[in-house]
């Protein structure tokens, strides 16, 4: 065994772009909707405004629209915030999108799939065994552990489950940072 240290490879998950809506459309079979450009509706009705996220069918290009305030005095909403809602600032449209509690209130779904990238140096052939792996995530992106370890290492999920150590639970999806231990192809349990 190594007197030197065990150095983590730094694997860092990255967002892409907006993950698409699992949202029943109206007028087709589809299930998924996306906010396209990334566009707000503001409808001021005397002193209260509705604001509304756009999203559309990846099927049948229909509009719809996504409730973020409801009958908001104008005067509740911070001016900066109501300047973003006007000029469709895609920071916000992301915002608004990615906030757990707009999704909850909604019922609608994130499908994650293709909105994001693992950035992984390779692992030098001629480290010695263990390797430790340190996980970090940018954006809170919910993905599968065993997924994201198998893309990273080429290997199979199978493989995955017999060669990794790790704290948390494999097949349970996590978007928080997480550190595992690759072991030997021979190493048993």
């Amino acid at each position: 065994m190594s007197s030197q240290p065990h150095i983590a490879l730094p694997w860092v998950v990255r967002r892409t772009g907006l993950p698409l809506l699992s949202l029943r459309c109206v007028d087709c079979p589809s299930r998924s909707a996306t906010t396209g450009r990334g566009r707000f509706r503001v409808n001021a009705n005397g002193k209260l405004l509705d604001v509304w996220l756009l999203v559309r069918c990846v099927s049948c290009d229909r509009t719809s629209k996504l409730t973020v305030h409801e009958r908001a005095r104008v005067r509740s909403l911070d001016p900066a915030l109501l300047d973003g809602y006007h000029s469709n600032d895609p920071a916000l449209v992301a915002a608004t999108l990615l906030d757990p509690q707009f999704a909850r209130r909604l019922g609608i779904a994130l499908d994650w799939q293709g909105a994001w990238q693992l950035d992984a140096p390779p692992a030098p052939l001629d480290e010695s065994w263990p390797r430790h792996v340190a996980v970090v995530f940018e954006d809170a992106v919910p993905i599968r552990p065993d997924r994201l370890i198998a893309q990273g290492l080429r290997l199979s999920r199978n493989e995955v489950l017999r060669r990794i150590k790790c704290d948390i639970s494999l097949r349970r999806p996590t978007s928080v940072g997480f550190t595992f231990i690759v072991m030997t192809k021979t190493a048993t349990y």
